[in-house]
């Protein structure tokens, strides 16, 4: 693989990835893994606080209505802003650094605000090159997506409850089915390692735990 860098990513919000990446990271840890752990939004930094604006409707209340060629260089500074000043010589000395979100989430946000395809792709294009090939950001060696569909992305986010916080994202169903949409195609073209996160029927949502064991065989196979 390239760096050891592991990406845990979905289609939708309350889909697991913090308890994934928790759960990874733990395991990892146990087995005397040189591993670190990592999140984005870097919401702890002063980096985050034009995504923290964006995030909270400052830029519009509807995430379609913000261009994503604005939107993406927020993220981009957060996540340059954390490799320099915290895990980019960790990862370059051979550690595993797994992160929850990075790139990936752009790339399914962002680019789901395009409905034609071909524009569509000039921003995944446009995108790739601006984050590895401009601020030369690290690219992943493994993306995992949790393939967990909007309806019950939407019933676990109802479960979760807010009280009034939830994110331009968050509260936004109908940009949720779009986004998942819009990461299945990303996921297939960029060739993630697809986590099925449903039973066999597409009933029942799987254990946190039969999902963990998905993604940490996909994981070892990448990194030994």
């Amino acid at each position: 693989m390239r760096e050891k860098l592991i990406i845990i990513e979905s289609g939708s919000d309350a889909s697991g990835k913090a308890t994934q990446t928790a759960m990874l990271y733990e395991r990892l840890q146990k087995e005397g893994k040189n591993v670190r752990k990592i999140e984005f939004p870097n919401y702890k930094s002063d980096s985050s606080v034009f995504v923290r604006m964006y995030l909270e409707g400052k830029f519009g209340s509807d995430p379609e209505t913000v261009d994503p060629y604005i939107v993406s260089p927020m993220y981009t500074l957060d996540r340059y802003c954390s490799y320099i000043d915290g895990w980019g010589d960790f990862l370059r000395a051979g550690g595993i650094v797994i992160a929850d979100r990075y790139t990936t989430s752009n790339m399914v946000h962002q680019a789901s605000k395009i409905a034609e395809k071909s524009q569509r792709d000039k921003y995944l294009d446009w995108l790739w090159e601006f984050e590895y090939g401009i601020y030369k950001l690290p690219i992943p060696g493994l993306v995992v997506f949790l393939d967990v569909p909007p309806a019950v992305s939407r019933r676990l986010l109802e479960q979760r409850g807010s009280d009034g916080k939830r994110d331009i994202h968050e509260g936004d169903f109908e940009y949720l089915e779009k986004t998942y949409a819009n990461a299945l195609y990303v996921a297939k073209k960029y060739n993630w390692h697809r986590v099925r996160c449903m039973d066999s029927e597409g009933r029942e949502l799987l254990s946190a735990r039969e999902i963990h064991d998905k993604v940490y065989q996909a994981v070892i196979k990448a990194i030994e």
